[in-house]
């Protein structure tokens, strides 16, 4: 395996190069996404560079969690393999330590929005020399009843067919697990109003989402100008979601005009308080995270993610 050469692209490629000590890759062998070729081509590419690496398989829930939260984890970077829930556990896991390490993503989960919205590298080579040219963005992220969201928290429907798929459907179809799931429990299901408190403002709807960047479920864009490496959240509430409004919802969203669409409020925001007369579904990053009410707002984490 060769070395990589990127001295000649910046001057001070070699300064982050030499940052990128110590590497410790993330991974849970169970999911529906390992791809133990490609950690081991990314391992051999960064060691024959001189960078010391660890390859971690998991082997419980919560563990990416644990290990991001030690305030003694010997990695300048931490790469985590895996999808959006497995990013937002590391982010997570950042909240307790005083020192966190950059972060890194090597996409291999059943949603990978995150991927979307930075471009990340989806090949072995291309992921390894991104991590070894040490570019580094700040992500934000905000904050859900205290819990971090990189991506976006929702309330309604999509938060039910997330809390409804079954565990070993999404790891047999990947993605098509939910849209069986969204047939299923779109045919059956009772909507209820959620309320929207927001800087001095009330509005009500049936789909509330607090997005912090760009895309929403894959490429699909919320708000041109929102962004994980810039501060501040949007808001994004649909008024209906009966069949032509939902029809409409889905046509605005897959031409990227979602928030220009008739029937739905797209707005930044700094504090929301989401409640409903029963509880309603709510996820984070495409994780089920209970039931309203929810308090949102960004977070002041000072986190750094490796990009191309």
């Amino acid at each position: 395996m060769t070395s990589v050469d990127t001295a000649s692209q910046s001057g001070d490629v070699s300064a982050r190069q030499a940052s990128v000590r110590q590497v410790m890759i993330l991974a849970n062998p169970t999911s529906g996404g390992y791809q133990p070729e490609a950690l081991e081509e990314i391992r051999s590419i960064l060691e024959a560079n001189g960078v010391r690496v660890t390859l971690h398989l998991t082997t419980r829930a919560g563990e990416i969690g644990e290990i991001a939260a030690n305030p003694q984890l010997l990695a300048s970077v931490l790469a985590v393999a895996g999808g959006d829930g497995s990013v937002n556990e590391a982010v997570t896991g950042f909240q307790s330590n005083p020192n966190p390490p950059d972060l890194a993503v090597i996409p291999c989960g059943t949603a990978n929005v995150l991927a979307h919205e930075l471009g990340l590298p989806q090949k072995p080579a291309q992921i390894a020399r991104a991590i070894l040219n040490g570019k580094r963005a700040p992500l934000h992220s905000g904050l859900a009843n205290g819990r971090p969201f990189v991506l976006m928290a929702s309330m309604g429907f999509d938060a039910e067919v997330v809390h409804g798929v079954p565990l070993s459907l999404k790891r047999k179809l990947g993605k098509l697990a939910y849209v069986i799931t969204a047939l299923r429990l779109g045919f059956a299901r009772k909507s209820s109003d959620l309320q929207v408190e927001f800087d001095g403002r009330q509005e009500k709807g049936k789909l509330v989402v607090a997005t912090n960047g760009r895309c929403y479920g894959g490429p699909f864009t919320v708000h041109p100008d929102a962004s994980v490496t810039s501060p501040g959240l949007y808001l994004l509430l649909l008024k209906r979601d009966d069949p032509l409004s939902t029809i409409r919802f889905g046509v605005a969203l897959l031409m990227g005009r979602v928030y220009k669409a008739a029937g739905v409020v797209v707005c930044p925001f700094k504090r929301a308080t989401v409640t409903s007369l029963r509880p309603v579904a709510a996820q984070v990053d495409g994780d089920p995270f209970g039931t309203t009410p929810i308090d949102l707002c960004a977070s002041d984490a000072n986190l750094s993610i490796i990009v191309p």
